[in-house]
């Protein structure tokens, strides 16, 4: 495994961090306990000490399971990236959109970030995840009702009393990491990346670069798009969001399937998966600090953290990167 700092903190994470959302349930179908603990605790064994959830994913359930992988874990081994503004159990803010928690129980979701939310929603995080401080807090998304000052006065709070370390931000344009910078040190962006999903890289990548802020990549493998074992027609589990997702869509399918057979005989002759190559390439790319990459088991989460192994010559590099500009 390789670790990169964040920014010019001293919190030095791994290239491949697992990324909770799934383990969670919420918006995936279904969630397993057991194996998504597993799949944190076998990740940590190949060196991902770096694990980024939410209080959303699961409505706590996420949280909570972080919490039960690393409890054999030494605090000071592992870093806890999670994040705060999206509600489900208060109706204050942006209303974002209707959902379903993990029973089936519609629940609103709204934008809110403000001060006292922001202090309660820390403390139920620091309890979920059962420790006494988070490592990166990030704001989830951008919140309208409520100014940006007001938001991070709050996490710059948090910071002097010890119970955050670090400052992130999610979703974020430059001038947001901007305005949010005049009032806490922000260190991260985390945006989505893909190679079906690059419009980051026109604005909010360069400023990240020039403004030597870390990106964190989410989605790197499109929800499991890039996996190439999605084929047109896939049935999905009820609840899962990607059965109306945009990217799951046959045409979009078939598109994807045809550039990833490309790829394919450079991981064949590496002896890995289509994933792990697309997250090594990932990690390659100019200004993408790590990759967050999610399993639903132990095996997933292997295959995900060996990706930082793979060595890529700069032809080959150069090649993927070429198929990708033709997408």
């Amino acid at each position: 495994m390789k670790y990169r700092k964040l920014a010019d903190s001293d919190l030095k994470v791994s290239v491949i961090t697992f990324g909770a959302w799934a383990a969670g349930g919420w918006m995936w179908g279904s969630t397993e306990r057991s194996e998504a603990i597993q799949a944190i605790q076998a990740a940590y064994n190949e060196g991902v000490t770096s694990i980024d959830t939410a209080p959303i994913y699961g409505q706590g359930t996420s949280e909570e399971i972080v919490g039960e992988a690393i409890k054999g874990f030494s605090r000071d081994k592992v870093q806890i990236l999670t994040k705060f503004g999206l509600r489900w159990d208060l109706d204050k803010g942006n209303f974002y959109f209707n959902s379903k928690d993990n029973s089936g129980k519609p629940i609103d979701i709204y934008k809110y970030a403000g001060k006292e939310s922001i202090i309660h929603e820390c403390e139920q995080s620091l309890r979920r995840l059962g420790t006494d401080y988070i490592d990166l807090y990030q704001i989830h998304w951008p919140d309208k009702s409520t100014a940006i000052s007001e938001t991070f006065e709050a996490v710059e709070r948090l910071i002097e009393q010890g119970k955050v370390r670090y400052a992130g931000v999610c979703n974020y344009r430059p001038a947001q990491i901007a305005e949010a910078e005049s009032v806490s040190h922000i260190v991260s962006d985390q945006i989505p990346f893909s190679m079906v999903n690059r419009a980051v890289e026109d604005e909010t990548v360069p400023y990240c670069m020039e403004q030597g802020k870390s990106v964190l990549a989410y989605s790197p493998l499109e929800r499991g798009l890039l996996t190439g074992k999605i084929q047109p027609g896939h049935q999905f589990a009820e609840g899962d969001h990607r059965a109306s997702h945009k990217h799951f869509q046959d045409e979009f399918v078939l598109r994807t399937n045809v550039f990833l057979d490309k790829i394919r005989p450079i991981a064949k002759e590496k002896g890995v998966t289509l994933a792990q190559l697309v997250l090594r390439w990932t990690i390659e790319r100019p200004g993408i600090t790590i990759a967050l990459a999610g399993a639903r088991n132990a095996k997933q989460s292997v295959e995900n953290a060996k990706a930082a192994d793979i060595i890529l010559s700069p032809e080959e590099y150069d090649f993927i990167s070429q198929e990708v500009e033709k997408l």
